[in-house]
């Protein structure tokens, strides 16, 4: 259980450094992951930085990602998931045109409009809050990995074991401080999990 996301921030930045992973950038997925972007970004010694994705929620259930939208405009779709949901292309088309509007937006508040940073021969972690299919997390991944940085780590201080399992396949590294296998959800696991404002959001990164 962590009190917040500054303390998660700061107990993921510690096994970071003490797993001798080292940044030119860290990047953020917006607004929850900013604390904790913030945290392992000081202890790291990197610029902090944001990368945009949405998540595409599941008929009745928008809590439950059956795929996510990227800041740049691509789609990454849990096909097993929609499958066994049976959910319908129309619904996912509708869903996600509507999420990829919600990026665009996030993406011109926090990046005045170019998806991400420039990750040219730059190592990367990416960090969030938390992970609960990890959609979010793939299209995030995928962005950077288009750039072909020469190495990438994604960092999260509680996910399911189930979905890390598809991160370690986007990633060079995962680095998470627990796994429980009666997960629920992300805010479960904080004693104290408010929304984060956009102003608050900002505040972050004007910092830099």
């Amino acid at each position: 259980m962590f009190e917040d996301r500054t303390d998660a921030g700061r107990r993921l930045a510690a096994a970071l450094a003490d797993g001798g992973v080292e940044a030119d950038v860290v990047l953020t997925i917006p607004r929850g992951g900013l604390p904790v972007g913030s945290a392992v970004a000081d202890e790291l010694d990197a610029p902090l930085d944001i990368v945009v994705a949405e998540k595409i929620g599941a008929p009745n259930n928008p809590e439950l990602a059956v795929g996510a939208v990227a800041g740049d405009g691509s789609r990454w779709l849990n096909e097993d998931l929609i499958d066994r949901l049976g959910v319908p292309e129309a619904y996912l088309d509708r869903e996600a045109q509507r999420e990829a509007e919600n990026a665009r937006e996030k993406v011109d508040a926090y990046r005045g409009g170019d998806p991400t940073a420039d990750l040219t021969g730059r190592r990367v972690v990416l960090v969030d809050d938390g992970v609960a299919t990890g959609a979010t997390a793939i299209a995030c991944l995928r962005q950077i990995t288009a750039q072909d940085p020469p190495r990438v780590v994604f960092a999260v201080p509680v996910g399911p074991p189930q979905a890390l399992d598809v991160l370690e396949r986007e990633a060079d590294e995962v680095v998470i401080l627990e796994s429980p296998r009666r997960f629920g959800a992300v805010g479960r696991h904080y004693r104290s999990f408010p929304q984060v404002s956009n102003e608050e959001a900002l505040t972050y990164l004007r910092s830099e």
